[in-house]
């Protein structure tokens, strides 16, 4: 399995692909970043970490989201990076809710979203959201959850619902590894006959699972 600490529970880095403005070699996309963005980014600064969300990823994240409607999820909140690329393509009309475990973060992340009524953020653990499901796109950045919690993701999803799992490195082969050990967890989310997924690179060194309910 992937064991690598997300991004978040790093120290800052100046030099990391997730700074603002900054991009990955390779990667076509616009430097300027959406406002909301920039604002979680400086909160996430302000406490010593960086985004746990790459910009290609949260790229991805608006795009899918400005295709949704309903209500959109995010499990693990942090400083509200996720949440804010989710806002920053969502329609006017969805609704956004997103969990965090500590509630100093997710007293941060709420100030992000003051004039956004669209989002809601709650302190608790991920099990704090499932009151809203069915979830439209859910983005699920919490390790325990991608681990072990495929039967229940699958119970929160609409119908053609969307999850989105990052902070995966691209494998080339089947069943994908992780260095080279089968990574289980990815190969479950990929197999499961209640999902059509696919691994999608995002970057040379990241790749998302993709994960649409049948």
């Amino acid at each position: 399995m992937d064991n690598r600490l997300t991004l978040r529970d790093r120290p800052v880095d100046v030099h990391t692909a997730s700074e603002p403005g900054r991009q990955t070699p390779g990667v076509s996309a616009p430097p300027e970043l959406p406002d909301i963005v920039r604002r979680a980014l400086d909160v996430s600064r302000s406490q010593g970490f960086v985004s746990a969300t790459r910009h290609e990823t949260g790229r991805l994240l608006a795009t899918l989201a400005a295709m949704r409607r309903g209500t959109l999820a995010e499990l693990g909140t942090g400083c509200g990076v996720g949440a804010a690329w989710l806002s920053s393509g969502a329609d006017s009309q969805v609704r956004i809710v997103t969990a965090e475990v500590d509630p100093r973060l997710a007293d941060l992340a709420r100030d992000v979203f003051t004039d956004d009524q669209r989002v809601e953020v709650y302190a608790g653990d991920w099990t704090a959201l499932e009151q809203f499901a069915p979830f439209s796109l859910l983005f699920v950045d919490v390790r325990e959850v991608k681990r072990g919690s495929v039967d229940v993701i699958a119970d929160l999803m609409e119908p053609g619902g969307v999850v989105v799992l990052d902070d995966f490195t691209p494998s080339t082969q089947w069943p994908p590894t992780y260095h080279g050990r089968v990574d289980e967890m990815r190969e479950r989310w990929l197999t499961d006959e209640r999902f059509t997924a696919v691994d999608v690179m995002v970057t040379d060194d990241a790749s998302v699972v993709l994960a649409a309910r049948r």
